[in-house]
C-alpha cells in the first residue's frame, strides 16, 4: 500500500479549536444498535422527514432545463430569489427590505451562522451565545478565534436570556450575539418585547444581533412567530437568518437568507465572493416558487406537526413524564428522570428501548438535565417510542 503522504501534515492551530461534534458519538452508538437488526426508533435527529413539496421539485426539474442557468450564477445570486423573500417577509410579517442591499443569499443558513462571526470578531471579541444552544454558533465563534459569553436559557426565564446577567466586562467586549426563536432545542417562542428589549440592549452596548429564525413558521400558539426584524430599529443593529430547510422541506437544498442590516449584508456577500459562486441557478429558480407560489403547504405542515405534537405530550402524560407542551419549532425539550445526567438518560433509553434522544449537555452546560426530541417520525412512531420508554418504569 502506499503511503498517503510522504510529509508530515500539520493542521492549522485553528482545526484544533474547532468545538468536538458531541452527536457524532450518538449517532454511531444508533447506527451500531440498526446494523444489530434493532427497531431503532430515532427521536433525535433534526431532519425534516417529509418530502419537498410537488410543485417546488416541479420547478427544479423545469428549470434545470434552462440553458441560462447551466452559467455561472452572478455572484450574490439573482435577484428574483432575493425579490422573492422580501415579497414574503412583507406579507408574512409587515416588514420592508431593499433586495439588493438588505438580502443575502446563503448556502443554507448554517453558513451564514457560521460566516458573520468571521466577518465581525476579532480575536479576543466577546460574542454572546444562548446556552442551550445550536452549537455551530460556536464553529464560527471558533474560526474566528474569538471568546464564548454563554447567556443561560432557564426554564424559570421561559427559556429566554436574562440580560441583566452579563457582567460590564463582557459587555465592553461582546460585538455579536445570537437569539434564536422558535427555539432550538428548547422549543420556546419569544414574545415581542423580548425582541423590544433585545434592540434596545444591543443599541446601548453596540452589539449586533444575528437572529436564527430557521424555525419562524412552525409555531403552536394562536399567531405566528415573532419576527425580530418587525420590531422598530431591528435592521439597524441587526440581521435575521431564514432557511428554506424546515418551512418548506428543502433540508438538502441548501437554500438560506441573511436580511435586514446594510452593512452585514455587504460584509456577508463579500465573504461569500471568497467562497462560492452563489447557488446553482434553477436551485434559485425552485426557491423562489417556494416563497412566491401558494403557501398551503406551509399551513399544512404546521398542522402535521401540531398534530404529532399533540400525539407525542398525549403519550408522555400517559407514562408520568411530565413537561411543558413546546410553543414552537420541531422539538420538544424534556427533562430527565432524578439519578440521570442527559447522557446517561440517552444511553439508557438507546440501550433498553432503541430510542434515540439527544442529550441536553450537547447544546451546552445549561442543556443538562433535559433531552431534545424531534416530531419528526409519524404520530403512530412517536408514540411507540414513549410507550417503550414507559416500560422502563423511570417515570411512576
Amino acid at each position: 500500500m502506499q503511503p498517503t503522504s510522504r510529509i508530515a501534515i500539520a493542521p492549522a492551530e485553528r482545526m484544533q479549536t474547532l468545538p468536538a461534534q458531541f452527536f457524532a458519538g450518538l449517532v454511531q452508538k444508533a447506527n451500531q444498535r440498526v446494523l444489530e437488526g434493532r427497531d431503532v426508533i430515532n427521536l433525535g435527529q433534526g431532519n425534516p422527514d417529509r418530502p419537498t413539496p410537488p410543485h417546488i421539485v416541479a420547478k427544479l426539474q423545469e428549470a434545470a432545463a434552462n440553458p441560462l442557468y447551466h452559467k455561472y450564477p452572478p455572484f450574490s445570486g439573482f435577484g428574483f430569489l432575493k425579490e422573492a423573500v422580501a415579497e414574503r417577509y412583507r406579507e408574512d410579517y409587515g416588514v420592508e427590505l431593499d433586495p439588493e442591499t438588505e438580502v443575502a443569499i446563503l448556502f443554507g443558513g448554517k453558513t451564514g451562522l457560521v460566516e458573520i462571526s468571521q466577518c465581525l470578531l476579532n480575536p479576543g471579541d466577546v460574542c454572546l451565545v444562548p446556552d442551550p444552544g445550536y452549537p455551530d454558533y460556536w464553529s464560527g465563534v471558533a474560526l474566528a478565534e474569538a471568546r464564548l459569553v454563554p447567556m443561560p436559557l432557564l426554564a424559570q426565564n421561559r427559556f429566554l436570556p436574562d440580560y441583566s446577567l452579563l457582567s460590564a466586562a463582557d459587555l465592553e467586549r461582546a460585538k455579536l450575539m445570537f437569539v434564536n426563536y422558535p427555539n432550538n432545542p428548547t422549543g420556546a417562542c419569544a414574545p415581542r418585547s423580548f425582541y423590544e428589549e433585545t434592540v434596545a440592549f444591543a443599541e446601548r452596548h453596540g452589539v449586533v444581533v444575528a437572529s436564527d429564525f430557521a424555525y419562524g413558521a412552525i409555531g403552536f400558539g394562536d399567531s405566528r412567530p415573532v419576527s425580530f426584524l418587525e420590531i422598530p430599529g431591528a435592521k439597524e443593529v441587526g440581521v435575521e437568518f431564514y432557511t428554506m430547510s424546515k418551512t418548506y422541506n428543502m433540508a438538502g437544498w441548501r437554500v438560506g437568507f441573511a436580511l435586514g442590516n446594510r452593512e452585514v449584508i455587504r460584509l456577508l456577500n463579500l465573504m461569500q465572493d471568497h467562497y462560492y459562486v452563489s447557488l446553482f441557478g434553477a436551485v434559485q429558480a425552485a426557491a423562489a416558487e417556494a416563497l412566491t407560489a401558494s403557501q398551503d403547504c406551509v399551513r399544512e405542515l404546521v398542522s402535521v406537526y401540531a398534530s404529532r405534537r399533540r400525539a407525542l405530550y398525549e403519550a408522555l402524560d400517559r407514562i408520568g413524564w411530565q413537561a411543558e407542551p413546546s410553543e414552537g419549532s420541531f422539538f420538544c425539550w424534556l427533562p430527565v428522570p432524578e439519578g440521570y445526567t442527559s447522557a446517561s438518560f440517552a444511553d439508557k433509553l438507546l440501550q433498553e428501548a432503541d430510542v434515540v434522544v439527544a442529550p441536553g449537555i450537547g447544546f451546552g452546560a445549561s442543556g443538562e438535565g433535559y433531552v431534545r426530541l424531534g416530531l419528526l417520525s409519524t404520530e403512530e412512531r412517536l408514540v411507540e417510542g414513549v410507550e417503550r420508554v414507559g416500560r422502563l418504569g423511570l417515570f411512576r
